[in-house]
């Protein structure tokens, strides 16, 4: 893996991306596995064609919503809060690189010093942070990108933090750790996977 120190949604880390497919879609590219790709996964497939071909984002506009903005603001509370319940010091997640497959690479919320893992922040609303308490664990709408952290990164495992940031101290930060040995065979299937998405992306630059 190449780590690339930079800071997260500034305009250094708005262009490495360009052209790569990351982690953060890794749970469009992992669906229907052992089947053919969705119309989801092909738009993704061609817009990752159109930016390896013209180098210029599809989406330059760029999308945001008021979740996303939220998640923003309290995402350095919650690290912090991680750090003071666990005692883990957590460097910048910066954007790191796969070394053999150079388009493909992740951005996660932080790197454990000291020990061989990494964290995945979501900044929720009460009731969300209601249910990943209530299932004592994460939300499996992130399980690939987790997973596709932890094989990119070869962590030993992913912290899953929750921070419901509208909710009482008691239950504002919820933690749940993914260790790599409880999940060996689901990261075994993101490298063919890849490879067959790799190849639809060449396939869709005919298109461009």
């Amino acid at each position: 893996m190449i780590f690339h120190d930079i800071e997260q949604n500034s305009e250094a880390w708005d262009n490495i991306r360009i052209g790569k497919a990351t982690t953060s879609k890794f749970g469009v590219i992992m669906a229907n596995y052992g089947k053919a790709f969705s119309d989801t996964a092909k738009k993704y497939a061609h817009k990752i064609a159109y930016e390896q071909v013209t180098g210029h984002k599809e989406d330059s506009a760029g999308f945001s919503n008021g979740y996303m903005e939220e998640g923003h603001t309290w995402e350095p509370i919650a690290k912090k809060a991680y750090e003071e319940e666990t005692f883990n010091e957590v460097s910048n997640g910066g954007f790191c690189q796969h070394e053999k497959y150079e388009n493909v690479g992740g951005s996660p919320d932080g790197m454990v010093l000291h020990d061989n893992g990494g964290i995945e922040i979501k900044s929720v609303i009460a009731w969300t942070q209601r249910a990943n308490i209530r299932r004592n664990s994460f939300d499996p709408t992130y399980k690939w990108q987790k997973l596709g952290n932890m094989w990119l990164c070869d962590w030993d495992y992913c912290d899953f933090i929750s921070y419901g940031y509208t909710c009482t101290e008691k239950n504002k930060l919820f933690i749940h750790r993914m260790k790599r040995e409880d999940h060996l065979e689901d990261i075994a299937k993101i490298e063919p996977r890849l490879e067959q998405f790799l190849e639809l992306i060449e396939e869709e630059k005919k298109y461009i």
